[in-house]
């Protein structure tokens, strides 16, 4: 009897430690989790200058990302951007981030570089 009780204590810790792994896991890495992201829809409100250069250029976008678990948050980032595609203000552009995580939000544009630029905080 002695011996299940033990049996039992060492897999309630062994369990209790990996969901508590997981759960750390989970907060630190955005796209981990459910493993959702969901998408939105930008409405630009404010935007850098187009450049004058012909290739990818910086643009800095403000706006207010909608989406089903969001109303109007207030976003601003910066991406690297086809010249050529600019985007403009009152363009409702669309838009991923992770599920919860709208300031990890990147825009889903043929102009916009995957990989390249940074979200910030808004």
């Amino acid at each position: 009897m002695g011996m299940l009780v033990q049996l039992m204590f060492v897999l309630m810790m062994a369990t209790a430690l990996v969901l508590a792994i997981g759960y750390f896991w989970r907060g630190r890495n955005p796209f981990s989790g459910r493993g959702e992201q969901e998408s939105g829809t930008l409405y630009v409100t404010g935007i850098s200058p187009r450049p004058e250069a012909l290739d990818d250029q910086y643009v800095t976008i403000t706006g207010n990302i909608s989406g089903p678990s969001l109303v109007a948050y207030e976003a601003y980032g910066r991406f690297v951007w086809d010249v050529n595609r600019w985007p403009y203000v009152g363009e409702q552009i669309p838009v991923l981030y992770p599920s919860g995580k709208p300031q990890h939000w990147f825009p889903d544009h043929p102009g916009a570089r995957r990989g390249t630029g940074s979200p910030f905080h808004g």
